[in-house]
């Protein structure tokens, strides 16, 4: 047996559409197949704007510095999270300040996020300041994590008595929704990622959502160098060469067109896990939320311990059944000077310590699902 953590699935229209792009000689930022993949994501999200860029870090930072954030900005988010994340605030000068994850989802706990802005923070012409910092707290980015909705209702509840922008980390989370609305669509801005190992993948790539169509405009404008006459090379910003080739958009085009049997896919396999693990003793699947509809991306079984954890994979990797710990947290990176916190981070060191993904392609075969559920349970089942 030989099960990946996530593979690719093409079985649509990619090779029709790739040689179309071929043949028409647009491959590059250029040519119509861009304009479709923004079109198909937008009206799949039930967004009003859609601008693909060249990955998620990408979407990231362009959703960030059109949030408005800044050099000596604070910027909220989970420690628990790919360390894109907090990269995009960096890269534009700004400091993470990292928030634990709730256990319900692994998303941001917005009851700490709550308790972090009544005791730390004010209000002062308008903006959302540190007291003791004096620095601006621009934005908050929550994560959908695996693909499981952040509590976002919460988010937005205290954000906006805050008056902190919302930019949604949504790169896992493509299909997923909370209480019927798409993720990524509930923040002034939201990113997306089309890697090679997300649920649908245009080999790289990303996307921003919003329904400002201003902002739309100004990530456009900073995605193609800020170009303000392009025939006279007059630049207006600092910008960024990170536009989205055709080519690319080509194979978006066809794998947004299977999105729905994806997630359905996923959420079938995610559920013969559920059932395989039901007797188990020491592990648990990791569930969606009631109210919140997840895609699965990733699968995620929680251990008891670290050692039990270390076991179970190891017993799988024998077997060919790969494996992956979740992200070491933010705040352990090491690279973040200062590291800023908004109090105890000990969910997400546990979750680290004790969680794992398992194979979660959407081409995923039922007995082999079933085979990683028996190897997971057969050291420990319940009695009677």
């Amino acid at each position: 047996m030989r099960l990946p953590l996530h593979e690719p699935v093409f079985r649509g229209n990619e090779w029709r559409y790739l040689k179309e792009c071929l043949d028409s000689g647009w491959v590059s930022t250029a040519g119509p197949f861009v304009g479709r993949f923004e079109e198909a994501v937008r009206a799949k999200l039930g967004a009003r704007h859609a601008v693909a860029v060249v990955n998620g870090t990408s979407a990231l930072h362009l959703a960030l510095r059109a949030a408005g954030v800044r050099a000596g900005d604070e910027v909220l988010a989970p420690s628990l999270t790919f360390i894109a994340t907090a990269n995009a605030a960096v890269y534009l000068g700004a400091l993470p300040r990292f928030v634990d994850c709730e256990e319900a989802s692994l998303g941001m706990d917005p009851e700490l996020l709550a308790d972090h802005l009544r005791r730390k923070a004010r209000l002062s012409g308008g903006a959302c300041v540190h007291k003791e910092t004096g620095r601006r707290i621009a934005a908050c980015v929550p994560v959908h994590v695996f693909g499981h909705p952040a509590a976002m209702d919460r988010i937005l509840e205290v954000c906006g008595r805050w008056r902190i922008p919302v930019v949604e980390d949504a790169a896992e989370s493509l299909g997923s929704t909370f209480q019927g609305k798409a993720a990524g669509t509930f923040g002034l801005l939201g990113a997306l990622s089309f890697n090679g190992n997300k649920i649908i993948t245009t080999g790289g790539g990303g996307m921003v959502v919003t329904s400002d169509r201003r902002l739309a405009d100004l990530v456009r404008h900073l995605a193609t160098q800020a170009k303000a006459d392009p025939a006279t090379y007059l630049h207006d910003a600092v910008g960024y060469n990170y536009r989205l080739p055709s080519v690319n958009a080509a194979l978006g085009c066809a794998q947004i067109e299977a999105l729905d049997s994806f997630v359905e896919a996923k959420r079938r396999v995610a559920a013969w896990y559920r059932g395989a693990l039901e007797d188990a003793r020491g592990v648990s699947l990791l569930w969606e939320p009631a109210g919140r509809r997840s895609n699965f991306w990733l699968n995620t079984v929680l251990a008891e311990s670290p050692s039990r954890a270390r076991a179970l994979m190891k017993t799988l990797a024998g077997r060919g059944v790969e494996t992956r710990s979740p992200w070491r947290p933010c705040h352990l990176q090491g690279i973040f000077s200062p590291i800023l916190s908004a109090g105890s981070l000990g969910v997400s060191e546990r979750i680290w310590r004790t969680a794992f993904n398992l194979p979660s392609s959407a081409n995923l075969a039922k007995k082999d699902v079933l085979e990683v559920g028996r190897l997971l349970a057969a050291s420990r089942t319940r009695r009677g």
